[in-house]
C-alpha cells in the first residue's frame, strides 16, 4: 500500500500561516488524487481541499475562504496545503488522503499532523 506522512502542523497564533506536507512512499505518486481532511475536538472529520494528478484542478471546502492553497509536486512525492490568515476554528488534525482516480474513495490516509491555533 501507499504510506502517507503529514508535516508541518504545530501552535500559531491566529493570522498566521503554516505549510503542511504529506509525503508518499509510492513512486507512482502522480498517478494518484490527493485530498486533505481535518477533524476538530468535538467534530467529525471534514473535507478540506483535493488537486487531480497533473494539479490542474483543484476543488476546496467553502470554509476555505481562498485562505488555503493545495499543491503538489510529484517529482518529490508530496502534496502541499499552504493555509494562511489561520484562524481559531481551523485548530484540528489534518490528515492527507489519496485515492485512484477522481470520483473514488481515499483508500489511502495518513497519521494526521495537529495544527493549534490560538486566539
Amino acid at each position: 500500500q501507499v504510506q502517507l506522512v503529514e508535516s508541518g502542523g504545530g501552535l500559531v497564533q491566529a493570522g498566521g500561516s503554516l505549510r503542511l506536507s504529506c509525503a508518499a512512499s509510492q513512486r507512482t505518486f502522480s498517478t494518484y488524487v490527493m485530498g486533505w481532511f481535518r477533524q476538530a475536538p468535538g467534530k467529525e472529520r471534514e473535507f478540506v481541499a483535493t488537486i487531480t494528478r497533473n494539479g490542474g484542478i483543484v476543488t476546496y471546502a467553502d470554509f476555505v475562504k481562498g485562505r488555503f492553497t493545495i499543491s503538489r509536486d510529484n517529482a518529490k512525492n508530496t502534496v502541499y496545503l499552504q493555509m494562511n490568515s489561520l484562524q481559531f476554528d481551523d485548530t484540528a488534525v489534518y490528515y492527507c488522503c489519496a485515492a485512484r482516480r477522481v470520483g473514488a474513495q481515499y483508500d489511502y490516509w495518513g497519521q494526521g499532523t495537529l495544527v493549534t491555533v490560538s486566539e
